[in-house]
Formats: C-alpha cells, sequence, structure tokens
C-alpha cells in the first residue's frame, strides 16, 4: 500500500525519518482519485480531519509556521524536495465555500513567506484541489506549496 499525503484523509499517518526523503513514495494517479472519492463520499461527517487533529495537536506534524489564524507543516509524503502545507485554524470544507476574504489572503501571505523562510528563491508552485474532480482528499482546506526543483506542465 502506497502512503501518500492524500492518505491521511482515511487517517492514515505513517512517520518517516526526514533523513530518507529518497524513500517517500509519491502518489499514483490512481491513488490520487480512488482517496478524493472515498474523501468526497466522507465530506460533510462531524468527525474531525486529519487537519483538525493538526490544529489541536492530537497527532503530531511538523509545524513551520503558527500564527493565531492558521499554521504551516511539512507535508508527510512530499511530492517536492520542500513540499509544505498551509491550513486555517477553523476548518473550512473547500476554497468554493470560503467567505473569510481576509483568511485567505492571510493563507497566500504565509504561504509565500514560508516559502521564503524555506528559501525558495527560484520559485515554487502553490496548489488548492476543491472537490472530487479536483481531487481534494481532507475538507479542511489546504494550500499546498512545492519547490526546491523545476515544476513541469500539466501538473495532472
Amino acid at each position: 500500500f502506497t502512503v501518500c499525503h492524500v492518505a491521511t484523509a482515511r487517517g492514515l499517518s505513517l512517520p518517516v525519518p526526514p533523513s530518507l526523503p529518497s524513500q517517500r513514495p509519491l502518489c499514483t494517479g490512481r491513488d490520487e482519485v480512488r482517496l478524493a472519492e472515498e474523501a468526497s463520499r466522507k465530506y460533510g461527517s462531524p468527525a474531525p480531519t486529519i487537519f483538525s487533529k493538526v490544529v489541536d495537536k492530537s497527532i503530531p506534524a511538523d509545524i513551520i509556521y503558527e500564527d493565531e489564524k492558521c499554521l504551516a507543516f511539512r507535508d508527510i509524503s512530499p511530492q517536492a524536495p520542500v513540499h509544505f502545507l498551509v491550513i486555517p485554524r477553523i476548518p473550512i470544507p473547500r476554497i468554493s465555500e470560503a467567505k473569510d476574504d481576509d483568511l485567505l489572503g492571510h493563507l497566500l501571505v504565509v504561504a509565500k513567506n514560508v516559502a521564503k523562510q524555506e528559501s525558495l528563491d527560484e520559485g515554487y508552485r502553490v496548489v488548492i484541489n476543491d472537490g472530487k474532480h479536483g481531487s481534494q482528499s481532507v475538507y479542511h482546506l489546504h494550500i499546498h506549496v512545492l519547490g526546491g526543483r523545476q515544476m513541469s506542465w500539466p501538473p495532472g
């Protein structure tokens, strides 16, 4: 079973020592679609998401930034040499349902500032997945920031 960041939507979490980044598997497109379909079926469930548990610190995460509105932490299965997530403390299920423009702007500014802190001076990619067709695997808004290598296009 391939462990990917998206697998955490099912509550799976297998820590891999940071000294072994090359042994962290990449997600396949099939895994991503399957997990997004599973997550969309659970959408609206009262159960806390894996990211809500990161916010309340009931599960560990490598947090690299936090303030009163959001936090940023390293992805459990990075898809680039640098891969972190920025999430709001208050769960917003999907960006298409977001209403707080100030919070959305704050999340992007934090993504930019943490990218600078992580020395992503050559550039980086910012990704937000929304809904089943967008392969959203956790229904708690999260911004992926990927960098440290040349990105290709199209992404998926």
